[in-house]
């Protein structure tokens, strides 16, 4: 018989090419269209609606069945909730990480096997590879769509039950394939930012949840230079946004200006480099290169092994603190069932509280965790 595989197609072009190349395969395929947010889902800033006609019409055009389902009270529950705790906390969270965890790969995946399926499969850009029983997550071909990031938190029991059939395609022959193959939304743009937030402001969005409490913006000396207008609305590195205005550098700084990039004449560009909750302070330094923002220490708690297993002591491995970020060496000098504690052999910009930091070891993706804040070694 068949393997039946139930595929999540968005609507975009990366699920609608993956059910298409599985079934040329010679797999039964079946679609199914995840529906994750209903608050405010309107036209003006949600696309959900459109996304599913775009799903529909792709089905057809290949011929597989396509069902729709809703997963907005999980995705509230298990997402958006956790977001929301995370932001009043002051830190930045990553709701992609939780989505995959929570809905694409748990939520979803219950209901395929529900449904009969042996395997699910996403349009994520990403590998699966089993060995004597054990299964690996890969980095894709495509360095600049890898997208195992978002992935890492994805346990042996999942991966052994899904599919990444774009893994070894670059994104120039996706987009190919579907215009070869007359896929209605062939030219359809790739969709970018916080799917339940969509192309509204940001702040505008936070507020509804959230109430803003505005403060003072200071400098690590003290001295005050802004209003911020709330502490969530800025995270590690924001350079945008902060309202400042230049501020000419004292004459004795001058000698120290001359390696760094950012110089504006007489005036540097302001960056976010940390967050006094209990003052509810805003702190900001001049200067993309200001130590204030480097990092070569972390810790990492909420751990995820993809093996089951965390990484030796002492081995080089490497580690993004973010996403698109090059791999940067570092050692595990910590790990236990709790956290983890990261050091790497060059500083790193603008580590972020909330965000993830992954592991790997050439091209697995070993998993990793979720950043509670980055240090100099020696500092406390």
């Amino acid at each position: 018989m068949k393997k039946r595989i139930v595929v999540g197609m968005s609507g975009g072009v990366d699920s609608s090419v993956a059910a298409l190349l599985l079934k040329q395969q010679g797999f039964e395929v079946v679609g199914l269209f995840m529906k994750n947010w209903e608050d405010d889902d309107t036209d003006e800033y949600c696309t959900s609606r459109q996304d599913l006609i775009d799903a529909a019409a792709v089905a057809d055009h290949i011929g597989i069945d396509l069902e729709a389902v809703n997963f907005s009270a999980e995705y509230k529950e298990r997402v958006f909730s956790e977001f929301l705790r995370e932001y009043q906390a002051g830190r930045t969270p990553n709701p992609d990480v939780l989505c995959n965890a929570e809905i694409k790969f748990k939520a979803f995946l219950d209901h395929a096997l529900a449904l009969g399926a042996d395997c699910i499969a996403t349009g994520h850009y990403a590998q699966v590879r089993e060995s004597d029983g054990l299964y690996q997550l890969l980095k894709a071909e495509d360095g600049t769509k890898d997208q195992s990031y978002f992935l890492y938190r994805l346990n042996q029991q999942q991966l052994s039950r899904t599919m990444f059939p774009l893994g070894k395609l670059y994104k120039r022959e996706v987009r190919e394939i579907a215009r070869k193959e007359g896929l209605p939304n062939h030219d359809k743009k790739d969709s970018t930012g916080i799917c339940f937030i969509g192309e509204r402001p940001f702040r505008e969005f936070l507020n509804r949840y959230l109430p803003a409490n505005p403060g003072e913006i200071r400098m690590p000396e003290g001295e005050v230079v802004g209003r911020h207008m709330g502490l969530m609305y800025y995270t590690l590195g924001q350079r945008q946004g902060l309202g400042i205005g230049g501020r000419r550098r004292r004459p004795q700084d001058q000698d120290n200006r001359a390696d760094n990039d950012d110089c504006r004449n007489d005036n540097d560009a302001w960056y976010v480099a940390g967050k006094e909750l209990e003052h509810n302070r805003l702190i900001v330094v001049q200067g993309h290169n200001h130590p204030a923002l480097l990092s070569d220490c972390l810790c990492a708690i909420d751990l995820s092994w993809v093996s089951g297993i965390a990484p030796h002591c002492h081995w080089v491995y490497g580690a993004k603190t973010r996403y698109r970020q090059k791999d940067a060496a570092c050692t595990m000098a910590q790990v236990d069932a709790s956290q983890c504690t990261i050091e790497f052999a060059e500083p790193q910009w603008a580590v972020t509280p909330g965000q993830s930091v992954v592991v790997y070891e050439s091209r697995v993706c070993l998993g990793g965790g979720v950043i509670q804040g980055g240090r100099m070694k020696g500092e406390e």
